[in-house]
């Protein structure tokens, strides 16, 4: 971790050319719908921190009465701007800011708060997630929900993927017309295209084996490791169980799990990151 800080994510992620990157992104993962379908009712105020380049805007968008797009890097909230010219919703504004500290949004004006994409690790020191979790507290309604993901730190086991329908566009293309030759080409090409995919998540087992085992983050279940996108970040990782422990303290129930491997089973050493569901119960008064 020598050289990753905080301050250097920082500059990563203002950086043009990453700004820009994360501006062509415009999709939702089968957890994220489901979430967010879900949990983000149609007319609800939702903010949405680390927005980068305004992947999840459209969508939760189309959802709010209002939504408030907040990101610590310049770049992201200029990339958003672009995205979205002359303010296609009407309900719809961008912030430069700071996750840690949310003291220009007032008590209870939101009713949910949302952190995808994995933001809340890239939230450091610890002391700085603390005063997040509990700004988000502050700034939910009651009955307020908080979706945010985080990184397994024991998600060792990468299992091996292939594109299959992009295999039977390419047995089609072959096969003219030929049902007999595209089952042929189509059986053909999915021992090539598995064969080279075990092999592929073999080496990449490995590789996180050697670097996350040795780690106190894989046995306390919870600390930091350097995340090899964009040349290397500095990526806090969080079990379960240290997330429902963490999340506690600033009064909130936990609601839901999801791994980002949804539809699919998850498995707590295979499974990358978690979505998480936490609701700011009711205060009962006395």
């Amino acid at each position: 971790m020598i050289g990753r800080s905080a301050a250097t994510n920082l500059q990563t992620y203002d950086a043009p050319e990453v700004a820009a990157h994360y501006a062509t992104l415009d999709y939702l993962t089968p957890c994220e719908r489901v979430l967010f379908d879900s949990y983000a009712p149609v007319g609800c105020a939702i903010l949405d921190l680390g927005v980068g380049g305004g992947r999840t805007t459209s969508y939760l968008a189309n959802r709010a009465s209002r939504y408030v797009g907040v990101d610590y890097a310049p770049a992201m909230v200029k990339a958003c701007e672009a995205k979205f010219p002359n303010l296609k919703f009407p309900n719809m504004e961008f912030r430069v800011g700071d996750a840690a500290d949310l003291s220009v949004f007032s008590d209870a004006s939101f009713d949910v708060v949302i952190f995808a994409f994995n933001g809340i690790d890239y939230v450091l020191p610890e002391q700085a997630r603390r005063s997040c979790f509990a700004h988000v507290h502050r700034v939910l309604k009651a009955n307020g929900v908080f979706i945010f993901s985080s990184h397994n730190p024991r998600a060792v086991v990468v299992p091996p993927r292939w594109n299959r329908k992009r295999l039977e566009q390419t047995a089609r293309r072959f096969s003219s017309d030929s049902k007999i030759l595209y089952w042929l080409w189509l059986v053909l090409l999915t021992a090539v295209r598995s064969a080279l995919a075990y092999a592929q998540a073999a080496g990449a087992t490995l590789l996180r084996i050697l670097k996350r085992i040795p780690s106190g983050a894989f046995w306390r279940g919870e600390g930091s490791l350097v995340d090899s996108a964009h040349g290397g970040l500095l990526t806090h990782y969080s079990i379960p169980s240290r997330v429902i422990a963490e999340l506690d303290s600033p009064r909130f129930r936990p609601e839901r799990i999801l791994g980002d491997d949804y539809p699919r089973p998850s498995h707590p050493y295979a499974t990358d990151w978690y979505y998480y569901v936490f609701v700011k119960p009711c205060e009962k008064r006395i």
